[in-house]
């Protein structure tokens, strides 16, 4: 009689492979993100070429919703980094990945930054602040002249760094997909197809 062999009942553990994409969230996070920053950079600009009216007014506290909308998506992206850390950058130069890492931590310094030096603003200029009318939102400092034109000339010039360090993220991801031929792109666009290694 022949003996009966058993099949392990434990399989041995297979590493899964790397991520490629960002997760759904973070793909969500960093659309809605891109599209309210770049929304808020045109209106800020224009705004301040607007007559004092109540339609100034009224554009003035959009602004400052929206703002505050983005400090806080900039929260939840942050946590959500920490918990969920990004895909693997394709092989690079050493130098592209170092770009890479300072131009992200400086675009997350900024999508802080330009909220509070706005907030901080408001509150020395003495305007009462809410959150799209339902809470009353803190000042940060105290009414003063000075501090205002200090972080009137601050948001301003964080406005122009923004700008600036779009446009070069918007070229550098072109140029990873149109000319590097790499899948840089394809992490945060879920309808690219991640090109196969040759």
């Amino acid at each position: 009689m022949s003996e009966l062999t058993l099949e392990p009942m434990v399989q041995p553990l297979v590493p899964l492979p790397p991520r490629t994409r960002y997760t759904g969230v973070a793909i969500a996070l960093h659309w809605l993100m891109a599209v309210a920053v770049i929304g808020m950079l045109g209106v800020g600009l224009w705004m301040t070429e607007l007559k004092n009216s109540p339609f100034k007014i009224e554009i003035y506290t959009w602004h400052k919703w929206t703002g505050l909308t983005i400090l806080m998506l900039a929260v939840i992206r942050v946590l959500w980094r920490v918990h969920r850390p990004p895909p693997p950058l394709p092989p690079m130069p050493r130098w592209q990945e170092l770009s890479a890492d300072g131009s992200h931590y400086l675009l997350y310094g900024l999508l802080f930054g330009m909220p509070l030096t706005g907030w901080l603003m408001n509150s020395a200029a003495g305007f009462p602040l809410t959150w799209f009318g339902l809470f009353k939102v803190p000042a940060l400092i105290s009414k003063s002249r000075d501090a205002f034109e200090f972080w009137g000339e601050t948001h301003e010039l964080l406005s122009k760094v923004l700008i600036g360090l779009i446009l070069v993220h918007l070229a550098a991801a072109l140029k990873h997909h149109l000319i590097d031929r790499d899948d840089v792109l394809a992490r945060m666009l879920p309808w690219i197809r991640p090109r196969r290694p040759k």
